[in-house]
């Protein structure tokens, strides 16, 4: 669908402080709360879309004092360009090039509003702009770092959601024996799960095989191992693939269509998790556009996310389409919701198919 050239009136930026049940624990650390942004595109008619930066310090050290910097600093020279959905991707670029390029949760803020404005003014759903492929997935949902015990609730009140597939948080500095203790015992109560290991580059290589060993030597097959050592080391994921004789993907090794290529050319993954925090929409476009030319599965995730951001991903990956694998879970993380809208959930199922333009969702009055 065309649409009119229209200006931009105005950039708003808040923060977004939302309270987490407990801590959200990986590998490099745990997040207390998310402390996102909130970016608002306003048009000259005043239509409105929204979008959320996500910094992770633990995952790729982003603050939410650098996203609030980035965000406010395009405030000045945003006001009045004109765009469309045309040419959204040169106002992203310019965004990159006058700021955004340190951030990938600022620079994936904008995009989200700037989208979410252009196709509500449209009348486009966001999932059907990207392609509209489809408008459902499955999630998983995530046990975060934790004792064997806490990690056996968790994956009980995980299974009486009615989520099926659980991914577990392994790695740091408890060691290969404390993460399979964990794993068994998730296995223990959920023998059924799809279980997804997520290292975030917290492994090391020695870790990696004895942790293999374990698993193995309990039956315990892995659906996906997640980016469990060093992001540059590819060639440690490659042997990881041999020697396991699982599915491994790669996640924080990939924030660009160049990063993609080179996982591709040195055969170090067969999964890619794409991330819109990592880099932006256009760049998650690039990326996955390269993997699926390369025959790669695919992933959509996230860092500490609101309904707000997971639903764009959600209309991501239903709209693109082919997408293994969805973590697109933390909503269920967080102990308030400044938002009305987003995806449907029905038990693991997530529906962005009622959405009827842009993403859905927007701040409560």
């Amino acid at each position: 669908m065309s649409t009119p050239s229209t200006q931009i009136r105005a950039l708003h930026v808040a923060r977004l402080d939302i309270p987490l049940f407990e801590p959200f624990g990986i590998s490099g650390g745990a997040q207390a709360a998310a402390n996102n942004v909130l970016a608002t595109v306003e048009l000259a008619d005043g239509t409105r879309g929204h979008g959320e930066a996500a910094p992770l310090p633990a995952y790729n050290g982003e603050t939410q004092a650098q996203a609030l910097a980035a965000l406010e600093g395009a405030r000045g020279w945003l006001a009045g360009r004109a765009t469309d959905l045309a040419s959204w991707r040169s106002l992203a670029d310019e965004f990159r090039t006058r700021g955004g390029a340190g951030c990938g949760s600022a620079q994936c803020a904008f995009e989200m509003a700037l989208l979410d404005a252009l196709t509500k003014q449209a009348g486009q759903p966001l999932w059907r702009f990207f392609g509209g492929a489809g408008t459902t997935l499955e999630t998983d949902m995530t046990v975060t770092t934790g004792t064997a015990a806490e990690a056996a609730d968790a994956a009980r009140a995980i299974r009486r959601r009615g989520i099926r597939m659980i991914k577990v948080k392994v790695g740091g500095k408890l060691g290969p024996a404390h993460d399979l203790e964990r794993i068994a015992a998730i296995h223990a109560v959920a023998p059924d799960s799809p279980l997804i290991l997520d290292g975030n580059a917290g492994v090391s290589r020695a870790a990696a095989s004895d942790l293999i060993r374990g698993l193995k030597a309990r039956g315990i097959t892995p659906a996906l191992l997640e980016q469990w050592l060093a992001k540059d080391d590819l060639a440690g994921a490659r042997a990881l693939m041999q020697e396991s004789g699982w599915l491994v993907a790669a996640d924080e090794t990939v924030t660009s269509a160049d990063d993609a290529r080179r996982v591709v050319r040195e055969r170090s993954a067969q999964v890619i998790n794409i991330k819109l925090m990592k880099a932006g929409v256009a760049a998650a476009l690039d990326i996955a556009a390269v993997a699926k030319d390369a025959g790669l599965a695919l992933m959509i995730g996230g860092n500490v996310e609101s309904i707000l951001a997971m639903t764009v991903s959600a209309c991501f990956a239903a709209g693109q389409g082919g997408f293994r694998f969805a973590d697109l879970d933390t909503p269920f993380f967080l102990a308030a919701n400044p938002f009305d809208g987003g995806y449907a959930v029905d038990g693991g199922m997530l529906s962005v198919g009622h959405i009827a333009a842009g993403n859905g969702v927007a701040p409560r009055a």
